[in-house]
């Protein structure tokens, strides 16, 4: 597949899937207005100013005055933190009651739209008393507003970076800081309604940021695939499975591009539309193991930098009951010169030590860490934390999306080698269990 028809398909399958309520591409800013306009009239905007996102911020903001869209309060109400604390959270909803806006605009990375996604949750139910506990899990947000006859207050939120595309999901990740752990809010309600994401805005953005993003956005294709089970589409062109593949290629071609040049327009619609196809994903699939295990890891790396060292791991003790769904995704490797190995003739264990040999060959390329080991502060604590949050019926969603079963029982036999694995860089450690997916 030649990188025209990457990102044409990429652009043809966000399209068909968010239609009118999602504008994308270079120069999208100016459309906010507009979909502001669609669901409200008085707009309490959360933006995180700084020279690099200043601009897009400035343009925004004109963009909703052409609208004949007021701005609540003497203007954007300052946004979140890395890992969305709650902190934040409750900052943010006090915001929303005092201004009492028909429509909140949110602007920023994924951390400012998950914090305003779970804050509108606690503006629409208050007789909660503003408690985030009660929401965390599955589907809770639907109940408690369908007991109340409630109903969120319209969020359009406009993404900033190529990342976790929480402007297309049904997920609210929040930090609680002084236990170091985040947990999900995950509910079709809380989907915003209506989305943008300007490109243009990506362009330049550190490094870091870039890798970081890119990388979460490749752990949801990989977990999400891993996932969803063979069934038709798996390296047939068609199905969720195969779109879901075009998003993983997508970073795995570019990322090395972007991180070469950054301000590389290509790379960087690249990114963002491999990454918005990530979002596509979890709204179709689940992510498991990694996904849950960085959960635990916030005070030491960034969300998409640990599910970025540990999915290696898991390919691993994945491989034997997923053979065609590691050797689709390590074929993208492979295409770009990480995988040496014959895919063909590898089965099972083999199969998923090869393909994780590749996925970390690529973090080395572009100076990024490949184990836990290497995280400043990382502690032997992490590890106790860690599984013990696995075993968490609020979080027990990733467990179940695992393709190989394990249960709250069976963590510290299965994933406590496993974490031990990521610590030392040893894929040796990782253990072995038959499976079905």
């Amino acid at each position: 597949m030649t990188s025209v028809s990457l990102l044409e398909r990429a652009g043809h399958l966000l399209e068909a899937w968010r239609g009118e309520t999602y504008t994308f591409g270079w120069g999208a800013i100016g459309e906010t207005g507009r979909h502001a306009a669609s669901v409200g009239h008085k707009a309490l905007v959360i933006a995180n100013q700084s020279a690099w996102l200043g601009p897009g911020v400035t343009a925004l903001l004109a963009s909703l005055a052409s609208a004949g869209v007021a701005v609540a309060g003497d203007g954007p109400v300052v946004g979140a933190a890395p890992n969305a604390p709650r902190a934040d959270v409750y900052r943010l909803h006090a915001a929303m009651l005092d201004h009492q806006p028909d429509v909140v605009v949110a602007v920023g990375g994924g951390s400012t739209i998950d914090a305003a996604k779970a804050a509108l949750v606690l503006a629409a139910l208050p007789q909660q008393d503003g408690l985030l506990e009660a929401f965390f899990g599955m589907g809770e947000v639907s109940r408690a507003l369908g007991a109340a006859g409630a109903r969120l207050t319209p969020l359009v939120a406009v993404q900033t970076a190529a990342s976790s595309a929480a402007h297309l999901t049904k997920y609210s990740n929040i930090t609680d800081p002084a236990a170091a752990q985040k947990k999900l809010i995950v509910d079709d309600a809380i989907v915003p309604p209506r989305a943008v994401f300007d490109h243009e805005l990506t362009c330049g953005a550190p490094a870091a940021l870039t890798l970081d993003g890119a990388f979460d956005g490749a752990a949801h294709c990989l977990e999400v695939f891993w996932s969803l089970g063979a069934g038709p589409g798996v390296g047939t062109g068609e199905g969720p499975q195969a779109a879901i593949l075009t998003g993983l290629e997508l970073i795995v071609k570019y990322l090395p591009v972007a991180i070469r040049d950054l301000y590389d327009r290509e790379a960087r619609e690249a990114l963002a539309l491999g990454t918005d196809i990530g979002g596509y994903a979890i709204m179709v699939g689940g992510t498991s193991g990694p996904h849950l295990n960085s959960f635990s890891l916030v005070d030491v790396a960034s969300h998409g930098r640990a599910c970025a060292i540990l999915n290696p791991y898991y390919a691993v003790f994945f491989a034997p009951a997923m053979e065609d769904r590691v050797r689709a995704a390590g074929e993208i490797y492979a295409r770009y010169g990480y995988v040496d190995a014959g895919l063909d003739t590898l089965h099972g264990r083999e199969l998923g030590l090869a393909v994780a040999r590749g996925m970390l060959k690529l973090s080395r390329s572009l100076g990024y860490p490949t184990t836990l080991g290497e995280l400043p502060g990382f502690a032997r604590s992490h590890i106790d934390r860690t599984l013990a949050a696995a075993k968490n019926p609020q979080l027990a969603m990733k467990l179940r999306n695992m393709p190989v079963p394990v249960e709250a029982d069976q963590v510290e036999k299965y994933l406590g080698p496993l974490l031990e694995s990521a610590v030392a860089g040893d894929l040796d450690l990782i253990p072995s269990v038959q499976g079905s997916a």
